[in-house]
Order: structure tokens, then sequence, then C-alpha cells
């Protein structure tokens, strides 16, 4: 991976390749990787990957690939969070959350081009400008690559308890089905929607995956408001003991930071809007992003707050759609609305790994670009994620000790250190101040909730059940 190069500026913005016409174009030239070929070579290859193939987007493309990867299904968990860190510090946790993390996404969309003739279209391309070629890429790839493949691991599974839902509120009567066989079929999806070539290719999946976030959020907060706080809701912390409610309240503290994801394709999605000298891609894509935000705060604060206050310390922990259950045409279409949803995060997150795998299997492995080498990785790599998910199915309990040990750096912290070692702000600045404020809480956040998750893991073991 040392290797990996970094795609000169494009002041023109990029040609668009399709993928198909690249992978022949490349192929009837045998215009192959080879040690000392040119960098012509190069070009045309970064020209066939997912990431620097199309540089046509609009900034509007940059909003809704955003609320497809930061409004995850994980919203619906923040009611449950809530139970364990109250009115008074769940608010504050989540307003603050908010600004960090759109602090730290500004930084990201700003060093995309920090550097006159370079556009940085890589989150680990970042790290190395920042850390070092080799330690850039020790810090980052572990974490991203983490994030974004336990994401789509649960999502697979969320896919397919949500359709596992759908079909018992539509049809009660019906034969029982396992969840196994649900998750199957969700993962059967990908196998088809992993053969889009670029970020560009499936803006329409996304589109449709981002008006759903904000579709079943809607549902989950506004049949809440419906249902109304019931007599007996309380907010006091449930009755455990001591250790129970701090390790509850760390597991709290990584669902919060698991929500706030979207930083690990910023960079990504940012790669695909042409830039020039007198329009950078900057500027396109923090309207996107400021956008996304908007349609972040009216998803999370709604949802966390009126769930919570409907249904107090008896929130289900991972949906609050579970505490929903009328009107039942309502909740069956939430859940069909989460499904489109995951189905269009897979495909967000799943990206940048398809990206990295073909950059080293073409650029180090010196394997020839095509049709037929996408086809084998991305289908290998939606059946490695399609039969984790079958086989673990509570991969779910993660999300606290992911988000803690994965999320928090790269979403909260991780920017920030960069910012600090590239533009080495005057100590005790107002920037300075800012990026150590960030620091700080991103790795408390990073300790606590990774203690919190693991120690659920360990505590629910004993439930666990393979291939349910």
């Amino acid at each position: 991976m040392g290797s990996l190069s970094r795609r000169p500026f494009d002041v023109s913005g990029g040609d668009h390749y399709d993928g198909m016409k690249n992978a022949h174009k490349l192929q009837s030239q045998q215009d192959y990787i080879e040690e000392g070929k040119p960098s012509r070579t190069m070009k045309n290859v970064d020209d066939w990957l997912p990431v620097t193939g199309s540089r046509n987007a609009k900034w509007w493309y940059a909003a809704f690939h955003n609320v497809t990867a930061m409004v995850g299904a994980g919203v619906l968990s923040l009611p449950a969070a809530m139970v364990y860190l109250g009115w008074g510090p769940g608010v504050a946790v989540m307003v603050i959350s908010w600004i960090i993390t759109l602090y730290t996404l500004w930084q990201m969309v700003e060093m995309h081009e920090m550097v006159p003739g370079k556009r940085f279209d890589r989150y680990h391309e970042l790290g190395q400008q920042a850390f070092g070629e080799k330690l850039g890429l020790w810090i980052v790839i572990p974490q991203q690559l983490i994030v974004e493949v336990g994401v789509d691991i649960v999502y697979m599974v969320t896919g397919g308890k949500s359709l596992k839902n759908f079909y018992s509120l539509v049809c009660k009567d019906c034969k029982h089905i396992r969840q196994s066989y649900w998750i199957l079929i969700f993962g059967s999806v990908h196998f088809f929607l992993a053969q889009l070539p670029n970020f560009n290719s499936i803006a329409g999946v996304s589109l449709a995956a981002a008006v759903m976030s904000l579709s079943y959020s809607t549902i989950a907060w506004g049949a809440s408001a419906h249902h109304g706080r019931g007599p007996g809701v309380s907010y006091g912390y449930p009755h455990q003991t001591t250790a129970d409610t701090i390790f509850n309240v760390f597991n709290a503290l990584g669902q919060v930071a698991f929500a706030y994801a979207g930083h690990n394709v910023v960079l990504e999605i940012q790669a695909t809007i042409p830039s020039t000298p007198q329009k950078p891609s900057k500027i396109p894509m923090w309207r996107g992003v400021v956008v996304a935000y908007i349609i972040v705060a009216l998803c999370y604060f709604p949802v966390a707050f009126v769930g919570y206050w409907a249904f107090g310390n008896d929130t289900t922990f991972d949906n609050v759609l579970g505490k929903l259950q009328h009107p039942t045409w309502l909740i069956a279409a939430a859940n069909l609305m989460v499904v489109i949803h995951v189905i269009g995060s897979y495909q967000i997150y799943a990206m940048p790994v398809f990206d990295m795998l073909e950059t080293v299997l073409v650029k180090k492995l010196h394997l020839p670009p095509g049709l037929t080498l996408r086809i084998i990785v991305r289908s290998l790599y939606v059946a490695l994620t399609c039969f984790i998910g079958i086989t673990l199915p509570f991969f779910g309990d993660l999300l606290g000790f992911f988000g803690g040990f994965a999320f928090a750096p790269t979403t909260f912290f991780l920017p920030c250190c960069m910012w600090l070692a590239v533009y080495k702000p005057k100590p005790f600045s107002l920037s300075w101040m800012a990026n150590w404020i960030s620091i700080i809480l991103g790795v408390l956040l990073m300790l606590v909730s990774s203690i919190g998750g693991l120690r659920s893991i360990i505590r629910d073991a004993s439930k666990y059940q393979f291939y349910q």
C-alpha cells in the first residue's frame, strides 16, 4: 500500500469515463500496470477506479451522498442512548457531537486541495500528507476499513431484520421464515448493485436512500409524538448496579459516535466533484455538507428527544420502531424504508473499499483492470459481508465497541490531528484551542465507549445465537 499514488490535480475537472468502456480500452491496448511504465498508464487506471472514475458531480450529489452515509439506521437507537444519558447530558452530547463533527467535516473539505496541484481523493492520502507516507497509511487504513466493512456487515443484518419485520407486519398469518434467509435476500441485491462502476453511478440509489432516511426518521418521531407519553413513563436511570449504569453510559456514548460516521467517505465523495483554480471543489462540497447537516439535525434530534419523551427508559435498545406497532401499515412502511436506505448506504460505504482493493490488485499486484476483476472482487466482498451477517446476526451489538474504537477517531479527532500537523496553528489561538478541545473530547469518547461496548459484548455473549 505504501506506493499508492495520488492523482494530479485536473484543472479541467476530469473527463468522465464509463467503467466498462475503460476496461475494454485498457485491455485492448494491453495498458496494464508494469514497473517503469509512464504515468499515462496510472492516469488511465485512476480513471477506471471507483473514486476517481468520474468528476462531474454537482453539489446536491454531495448533499444526498452525505445524508445517506450519515443518517444510518443507527438513528433509530438514539432514544435508547438517551435512556442512559438522561435529558441534560443527553441533549448536550447530541448537540456537541453535531457541532464537533460539522467542524471536523469542514476541516476535511478544506484540506482536500490544500496543496496546489494535488487532490487528496481518499482519506488515507490525506493521512499520508499529514503523518508521512507509511505512518499515514497505518494510522488511517485500519480504522477506515473497520468502519466501512463493519457498517456494511451491520447493514446486512439491519436490512434482513427490517425485511423480516415488514413481512411479519403485512402477513401476520404467513409461515415463519428464518432471519438468515432474509439477510441472504437482502444481500443478493448487492451482487448486482456492487457492479456499478463509481460513486456517480450510484447517485440514484443514494438519492432514494437519503429520501428514505428522512422519511423513516420522520415516521419514527411523528409516530412517537402521536403515541404520546404514557402514564407510567419514567426518565430515571433503570434500576441497575452502579457498575452496570456506568458501563451502559459508556455504551450509549458509542451509539452516538456511531451515528456520526460519514467522515469516512467524505473525501471520496468530494473527489467526484469537478475542480478548477477559479472554482475549487470545496465550494460546492461545503454547500452540500451544510444542507446534509441540516437534514441530519432534522432527523437525529427529533427521533432522539421525542422518542425518549414518549417511552422514557422503556425504549427498546436496537430500534425505536420496535415500540411502535400501530398503525401497522405505517410501521411496515417505515421498515421498508429502512431496507431501501441501507441498500444505498451499504453501497456508499462499500465504494471506498472497492477502490482500495482494486487499487492494490492493479497497482501493486499488476493485475489487469477490467470487468472480470471488478465482478470477482466485488462479488467476493458482498459474499463475505453477507456470510458474516448471517453467521453473526448479533453483529449490531458491536456498535458501541466500534463506535468508540474506530468511529470516534476518524470522525471526532483524526481530522483535527491532521489539521494541527499540516497547518501548525499558533499555540492558544482559536484554531489551536478548538482542535485540542475536539481531540481531548474525542479521545475520551473513544476510551469510554470502547470499554462500554466491550463489556456489553462480554455480558451478552451467552445469549448469542449463530445462524438465527
